[in-house]
Formats: C-alpha cells, sequence, structure tokens
C-alpha cells in the first residue's frame, strides 16, 4: 500500500510540489467504496482519487496557490465530508470480495497485493521515462517557466501529476479497506510521511528514477517492521520519519551543491 501511494507522490514531488490530502484520498476512497458496493466498487473509489487530484491540481496550477496549502485544505475538507457522511463514527459497510483478494488473498504465494504495486510502479516507471507527458514532467520540474516558454502545457502537466497521485492515493485506500475487510476513520493518517519519506530516500527531487523510490519504500518498510518489533509507539515513528527526511534532504543538498 505504501509503494503504491509513493508512486503516485513521486510524480507531484519531480515537480516540487507536495501532495497533503493523500490521508484523506485514502480514506474517502475506502469509505465510499465500501458504501457502493458490488463492482461498483473499486471505480467508485478511484473516481473519488481521481477528482481530489484534478481539483488539486486546479488550485495549485490554475489558482496558483501552494501545494503546501491547497491540498491540506482539500484534506481537510475530505475529512469534515467523510464525517459528515458517517456521523462520526466507523462505517458499518465492509469491502467487497475482489478488494479483499486484492489486498488480502494469495497468488502462487504472493501475495496479490505485490502485484498490483508491481503493475502501478510499471505503468508509472513506462510513463516517465517512454511518454512524453513523462519528460513534461521532468522539464517543467527542473524548470518549469523554461518549459512553459518551450511550448509544453505546464498547467496541464501539474493538474495531470495530482491527478495521478490521487488515483494512487485512492487505489491504496482501497486495498486497505480490502485488507481490513472495512473502512475506517482516519485510515489514510500513517502513511503521508512515509510515503513523503520513500521518495526523499530514493532521491527523486537529485535523481528522478522511479527505481529509486522503490527502494525507498523497501526501506521505510524495513524500518517500520524494526520499530514495530522494538514497540515503538506511533509518536515516535511519527519523529523518526521526520528526521530521516531531514537529514536526506541535507545529505542530496550537500551532494548537490559538491556536485555544481
Amino acid at each position: 500500500f505504501l509503494g503504491i501511494v509513493a508512486a503516485g507522490m513521486m510524480m507531484v514531488i519531480l515537480l516540487g510540489h507536495i501532495d497533503l490530502s493523500v490521508p484523506w484520498t485514502m480514506t474517502a476512497a475506502a469509505m465510499l467504496a465500501t458504501t457502493v458496493g458490488g463492482p461498483a466498487a473499486i471505480p467508485t473509489g478511484l473516481a473519488v482519487g481521481l477528482l481530489v487530484g484534478l481539483f488539486n491540481g486546479f488550485g495549485v496550477a490554475y489558482l496558483r496557490i501552494p501545494s503546501m496549502i491547497f491540498p491540506l485544505g482539500v484534506d481537510s475538507v475530505m475529512r469534515g465530508l467523510m464525517i459528515a457522511h458517517t456521523g462520526g463514527f466507523a462505517p458499518q459497510d465492509s469491502a467487497t470480495p475482489l478488494m479483499r483478494y486484492l489486498a488480502a488473498d494469495k497468488l502462487l504465494g504472493v501475495p496479490v497485493a505485490i502485484f498490483v504495486w508491481a503493475a502501478v510502479s510499471i505503468v508509472i516507471a513506462a510513463i516517465l521515462s517512454r511518454t512524453a507527458f513523462g519528460k513534461a514532467i521532468y522539464a517543467t520540474g527542473n524548470r518549469e517557466a523554461a518549459s512553459y516558454l518551450s511550448g509544453i502545457r505546464t498547467r496541464w502537466v501539474i493538474v495531470g501529476a495530482f491527478a495521478i497521485s490521487g488515483l494512487c492515493a485512492a487505489l491504496a485506500g482501497v486495498l486497505l479497506a480490502g485488507y481490513s475487510a472495512k473502512a475506517y476513520q482516519g485510515m489514510g493518517n500513517a502513511y503521508l510521511l512515509p510515503a513523503i519519506a520513500a521518495v526523499v530516500i530514493g532521491g527523486t527531487h537529485i535523481r528522478g528514477r522511479f527505481i529509486g523510490t522503490v527502494v525507498g519504500v523497501i526501506l521505510i518498510v524495513l524500518l517500520n517492521s524494526v520499530l514495530s518489533i522494538m514497540q515503538m509507539p506511533e509518536a515516535g515513528r511519527q519523529i523518526i520519519y521526520g528526521l530521516v527526511i531531514i537529514v536526506m534532504l541535507l545529505v542530496y543538498g550537500r551532494t548537490a551543491k559538491v556536485t555544481s
């Protein structure tokens, strides 16, 4: 689930932005998917993520509101809407059999969720390396003004990146609901900082390679396992994730200065 969230987050960070609406995008997608149920459950969840991503992209690209502010406001709005939707209580709806299969079952002894993450990774890597949109993301992230003057529709690039981030967050939320057999309040809160940390550890803003994000996800999962064994409380985990982000930014910042 973390790898899917980080895959979408990487697209936004490559542009020099950040998507802080991930926690409640995941939660809203999961809640509405379990509410709708049936064959329309997963498409409904993904539609929620797409709409949130498009709205975030519009606010950042066209209204020119900083990405540290606009998606955070959207996250708060989504939280309020979901509390109103459930009355402040845990939803009574359960995940569909397909959601549970994709999240919790195994295929050839390997969790199906791993195959889903692999599929998402292949799609994201292909977009970045083999499409004009991917090249536009790198160009816009390096110099947005120069990219705009060279003919790239930079606003659409930003909207597209946020849309992909929203889709990935929604997919992760739907899978998490399948793994838990239900949706619950704040289920995405634990994924924001680890996703950012995974992307930063992978050196996305320096090298921009998707394999770096994959390595970052694996390292964060291993770190989380160690913290679980140590019975580290959630507050301590958040502190450690924050310190990891700060340290890696300092390391990459010094590396960039030496290189230049």
